[in-house]
C-alpha cells in the first residue's frame, strides 16, 4: 500500500471520526440546553406558585385575627402551606443547581449550637414515629463559617430520609470537629431497612426514588441528588455506609474556616442567629389533635349511617371526619390493617380510603374485603394522588365503588357518599314495597340474595312473639357475626338489623290487624314482640302513618 494511500486513509479516518465527535457534542449541547430550558420552567412554575400561597398565608393571619376561634384550621391550613413552600424551594433549589446558579453565603457564628438547635426542631417528627432521637455534638460550642440556609436543608433531608426508613429503632446525629477545628463531621445514623447493595450507586442521581414505595410513604427523588449538590457546593463531601435490615449512615464533611471560601462567597455584615433555625423545618412542630378523640356533644341516630375513613395523613383525615361526622357517624383508621380491625369488630355502610399508605394499603383492603362473601357488598370509595387511567382501571377492576383523585373538594366526596347512601334507600324502598310472601314467593331461581333474604325472614317469623329476640340471637341463627348480617342486611335491604327486625314484626302486625280487626292494640304489640304498647304505637304510626287503634276501628267501620 502506497504513502499516499495511507494518508488518505488516515484523513478519512479522521474525519469521521471529526464528524462522529462534533455530533455528539452537538446532540450533548441540546441535551444540555433543553436541561437548561426545562430548569427555567421549573424556576418559573415554582416563583408563580410561592406567590398565591404567600397571599393564601396572609389571607389566613387575617381570618386569624377576624375570627379566632377556628385556631385549629388556620394552624393546619399554614402547617400545609408550609409544606408546600419547602417543597417548592426544594424544587427551585434543584433547578437552580442543574443550571449552576446556586450561590453559598456563609456566615461566622455557633456552629455547633446551630447545628443542634436546627436538629432539634425535628425531634416531634422522631417522636410521632416512636423513634430514639439523640443529638451529640462535641464540642458544644465552636465558632465556624457555614452557609446556615445550605445546611438546614442537608441536616432536614438526611434526618426526614432516615426517619422515612425507620419503622422502629433509632436516628442520631453526631457532629464533631477535625483535630485542626478547620472542619466539621456530621454523621446521621439510622437502624432502618439499609440501602440494598444494587441501588447503592444510584441514590444521589436526581429522581432517583429510593425504597419509599416499599415503606408506603412518598419520595420526589430530589432529596439526597439536593443534599449531594449542597455538600458540594460547601467544598466538602458526602459519603455513606449501608447493610441491608441493619441501617444507614451518611457522614457530611464540611469546611468552616474562613480561608476555605471565595471572597465573594463570605457574608461579614451578617452573624449567625442561633435561635432561629429556617422555615424549612418549622412545620415539623406543629401539634396535632387526637383524631381518635370521641366528640362528647355528637348525638348519633341509631338509623344513622356508618361510615369507616382510611387515611394516614392525620390532618386530611381529621377534616374529613370533621365534616362528615354532621351527617354520619363516622370511625377511622390510619392504614388498611387497622381498618380491617374496625371492619371485622363494628357495622359499617361504607369505606372512603386512600391507596398509598402504610402496613396495608387501600388496594389491599379493597381486594381483602371484596373477596370475603361476608364484606363484598360493602362500598368502597378510593382516594388517591395518582391520576393515569391505568391506576384508576386497576382500583375499579378489583371492586372500588368509586375513584376520587386528589386534590378534591370535600362537597365532591359527600356527593359520591350520598350517591352511594341514596342508591341504598332506593334498594330500601323497593323492598319495602315487597310483602315478606311476596319476597319468598319467587317464580325464578332465586338469587343468593334472595336466599339470604329468605332465610332472614324465616328466622325472625320464627321468633315472632319474642321481645329478646336480638340481633345477637338473628346473627347467631344465621351464623354470622353481627357485623356480617348488618352489612349484608344494609346492602340488600338498605336497613340496619334492628330496623330490619321491627320492619317484619310491623308489617306482621298490619296482616294480624287486617284478619282480626277486634284485637286490642296491646294482643297486637305481644303477638308481634313488643312489651310495651305505647312504643309500639309509635313505631306502627311512623311506619304507616296512622295510630294501631284508629287502623282497627277503620276497619270495623
Amino acid at each position: 500500500m502506497s504513502l499516499q494511500t495511507i494518508l488518505i486513509l488516515i484523513i478519512a479516518v479522521i474525519a469521521v471520526a471529526a464528524f462522529l465527535l462534533g455530533r455528539e457534542v452537538y446532540r450533548r449541547s441540546i441535551k444540555v440546553r433543553q436541561r437548561l430550558q426545562m430548569g427555567q420552567i421549573f424556576t418559573n412554575i415554582t416563583h408563580e406558585l410561592l406567590t398565591p400561597l404567600t397571599v393564601i398565608s396572609a389571607s389566613v393571619d387575617h381570618l386569624r385575627n377576624e375570627a379566632p376561634h377556628h385556631e385549629h384550621d388556620y394552624e393546619l391550613m399554614q402547617m400545609n402551606i408550609q409544606r408546600m413552600v419547602r417543597l417548592l424551594q426544594q424544587i427551585l433549589e434543584t433547578s437552580k443547581s442543574q443550571a449552576g446558579e446556586l450561590k453559598l453565603k456563609v456566615a461566622h457564628g455557633d456552629v455547633m449550637q446551630y447545628i443542634h438547635n436546627t436538629a432539634l426542631c425535628l425531634e416531634p417528627l422522631m417522636i410521632r414515629k416512636n423513634l430514639q432521637f439523640t443529638i451529640d455534638c462535641t464540642p458544644q460550642s465552636m465558632m465556624g463559617w457555614i452557609d446556615t440556609d445550605k445546611l438546614d436543608k442537608i441536616i432536614y433531608n438526611l434526618l426526614s430520609n432516615a426517619a422515612k426508613y425507620t419503622d422502629a429503632g433509632s436516628v442520631s446525629i453526631d457532629v464533631q470537629t477535625s483535630r485542626n477545628f478547620d472542619y466539621i463531621y456530621i454523621k446521621v445514623r439510622d437502624t432502618g431497612s439499609g440501602i440494598p447493595q444494587d441501588r447503592q450507586k444510584d441514590i444521589f442521581k436526581r429522581f432517583y426514588d429510593g425504597e419509599y414505595r416499599h415503606h408506603k410513604t412518598f419520595g420526589t427523588g430530589l432529596g439526597l441528588a439536593l443534599i449531594h449538590d449542597l455538600v458540594y457546593l460547601h467544598n466538602g463531601s458526602i459519603d455513606f455506609e449501608s447493610e441491608e435490615g441493619k441501617g444507614t449512615t451518611f457522614t457530611v464533611r464540611l469546611p468552616i474556616t474562613k480561608e476555605a471560601f471565595l471572597p465573594e462567597q463570605i457574608d461579614e455584615t451578617h452573624l449567625i442567629d442561633i435561635t432561629v433555625p429556617q422555615n424549612a423545618i418549622i412545620d415539623i412542630n406543629t401539634v396535632r389533635p387526637d383524631i381518635n378523640q370521641e366528640p362528647t356533644t355528637t348525638e348519633y341516630n341509631e338509623d344513622a349511617y356508618k361510615i369507616l375513613i382510611v387515611e394516614d395523613n392525620p390532618d386530611l383525615l381529621m377534616l374529613m371526619r370533621h365534616m362528615l361526622m354532621a351527617h354520619y357517624r363516622v370511625f377511622v383508621a390510619q392504614n388498611g390493617k387497622e381498618a380491617l380491625d374496625i371492619v371485622y369488630k363494628n357495622e359499617l355502610d361504607l369505606i372512603v380510603s386512600d391507596i398509598m399508605m402504610p402496613e396495608m394499603d387501600g388496594l389491599e383492603l379493597t381486594q381483602t374485603l371484596k373477596e370475603d362473601d361476608n364484606y363484598k357488598h360493602l362500598p368502597i370509595i378510593l382516594l388517591t394522588a395518582m391520576t393515569q387511567e391505568e391506576d384508576r382501571e386497576e382500583a375499579l377492576r378489583i371492586g372500588a365503588d368509586e375513584y376520587l383523585t386528589k386534590p378534591f373538594r370535600l362537597s365532591d366526596l359527600k356527593l359520591r357518599i350520598d350517591n352511594i347512601i341514596e342508591n341504598r334507600k332506593r334498594v330500601q324502598q323497593d323492598y319495602a314495597l315487597r310483602s315478606g310472601e311476596e319476597t319468598q314467593k319467587d317464580s325464578e331461581p332465586p338469587t343468593p340474595e334472595q336466599e339470604f333474604i329468605k332465610r332472614a325472614l324465616e328466622c325472625v317469623h320464627a321468633h315472632l312473639d319474642n321481645s329478646d329476640y336480638d340481633r345477637d340471637a338473628f346473627a347467631a341463627d344465621m351464623g354470622a357475626s353481627p357485623s356480617t348480617l348488618y352489612n349484608k342486611l344494609r346492602a340488600i335491604t338498605g336497613m340496619n338489623v334492628s330496623t330490619f327486625i321491627r320492619d317484619i314484626r310491623m308489617k306482621e302486625a298490619y296482616r294480624l290487624a287486617k284478619a282480626n280487626p277486634n284485637l286490642r292494640v296491646s294482643d297486637l304489640a305481644y303477638k308481634v314482640g313488643f312489651q310495651d304498647p305505647k312504643y309500639f304505637s309509635t313505631c306502627f304510626k311512623k311506619q304507616f302513618g296512622v295510630q294501631p287503634k284508629e287502623f282497627l276501628e277503620s276497619l270495623t267501620a
